[in-house]
């Protein structure tokens, strides 16, 4: 089979196209024909060593696949072969074959396309977990989403509205604020152009935001403190822009605010029953068209280290898928 291969840090340039011998499935592990791979930041800080997780080389980045279900191991008895399903696997994803644990691939709608699905499962999980489960989002909540226009954020956004609150969205060109807007935000804010701690404060009247949901850190975390209300909750998705910031509890102590973090991958193993549970309640929403993912480009295997460039770059509206 064809696989990308990550030899030594760096770059996307730096990966490798290859043949290489195709996985077997082990015991509880299905063996998927990919279909579509979802491309995330977190593959580029993989590929340059920037990572928690670093894998030993060599290793084929990147773990969110849509495919067919080609072969299972012992033991699995929910997926058969032909199986249409979405997978999570650390890594692999970059080839045309995977092995994953079978808990870890969810039969997908058949009206949901494997570009649809492979620009899902992390993004939207993400985004579900962290206003769910750890920020409490309730209706008519005020939330204030950094990197609108990205994958992360416009799915953030989605989830929101769906939920009935006020979404406020930040980002750095027009082109992604309309995409936040067709997402469902209020209210928009081109921080390059204009001061969003500012401009929260005068859509909020003052009182701030109920919820910010950042995956960028560095300055714009320092900011955000500045708009969150009483008892706010400031989501910690990533540090995109590069700088981890150090949080001033008496900013929280004040306003009985808190840092909250979320870190969607460890519940594969810490409490996968979390993470199964919400994107099992994310497909339904899908199946009702509550929700839709969006991809802006899909790019074939070949051109795989220029859609992680896209990431790197940070030129992405939504989420960037390569095709097999």
């Amino acid at each position: 089979m064809k696989a990308f291969l990550c030899k030594q840090w760096g770059t996307p340039d730096d990966l490798v196209l290859e043949d290489i011998s195709a996985p077997e499935p082990k015991p509880g592990e299905v063996r998927v024909a990919i279909k579509a791979v979802g491309i995330n930041y977190p593959d580029v800080l993989m590929i340059a060593g920037k990572y928690q997780a670093k894998p030993p080389f060599p290793f084929i980045p990147c773990g969110e696949v849509a495919g067919v279900v080609e072969a299972v191991g012992e033991g699995v008895t929910h997926l058969k072969p032909g199986a249409r399903v979405i997978a999570l696997c650390e890594t692999g994803g970059l080839a045309e074959l995977v092995c994953t644990p079978a808990m870890m691939a969810l039969p997908i709608p058949d009206s949901m396309s494997f570009e649809e699905a492979a620009a899902f499962t992390i993004v939207y999980g993400t985004a579900h977990v962290a206003l769910k489960h750890r920020g409490n989002i309730k209706a008519k909540d005020t939330l204030l989403v950094h990197g609108a226009g990205g994958g992360v954020g416009l799915a953030a956004i989605d989830i929101a509205r769906h939920l009935g609150a006020t979404v406020i969205a930040t980002a750095s060109t027009a082109e992604k604020l309309a995409a936040a807007k067709e997402k469902g935000a209020a209210h928009l804010i081109n921080y390059v152009e204009t001061d969003f701690v500012e401009q929260t404060k005068a859509i909020t009247q003052g009182r701030g935001v109920d919820l910010v949901f950042d995956p960028v850190g560095g300055d714009v975390f320092d900011k955000s403190l500045k708009v969150i209300a009483w008892e706010g909750r400031l989501l910690v998705i990533g540090f995109a822009g590069g700088r981890i910031p150090e949080v001033p509890t008496n900013l929280l102590l004040l306003k009985n605010a808190a840092a909250v973090g979320v870190f969607w991958g460890a519940y594969s193993k810490r409490n996968p029953q979390v993470l199964l549970g919400s994107l099992m309640e994310l497909l339904q929403w899908y199946q009702q068209g509550h929700i839709k993912p969006h991809v802006s480009q899909a790019l074939p295997l070949a051109q795989a280290p220029e859609a992680l460039k896209v990431l790197a770059n940070r030129q992405a509206i939504g989420k960037v898928v390569v095709t097999i």
